[in-house]
């Protein structure tokens, strides 16, 4: 896949596990108990997805740049 990836972090849903940070730290970062993505967007990797995946309150929400379907969590 190429181009960029939108990622983003529902603050309103996130319970701040940190697995997010834990798995992909050169991308989210907690802040005040939550998770945020430390870029709006990504190249596409791997770690994003899995992070997204593993998110236990869902609230990572990953997307193409280009055309904005859901790449991750999968429906």
């Amino acid at each position: 896949m190429n181009g960029a990836w939108e990622v983003t972090v529902d603050r309103d849903r996130c319970i701040g596990a940190g697995i997010c940070v834990g798995m992909a730290p050169g991308h989210f970062t907690l802040t005040d108990g939550r998770s945020r993505p430390n870029a709006e967007t990504t190249p596409p990797v791997e770690v994003v997805t899995d992070a997204a995946e593993s998110c236990p309150a869902e609230a990572i929400t990953v997307r193409d740049g280009t055309d904005g379907h859901l790449i991750a969590p999968e429906p």
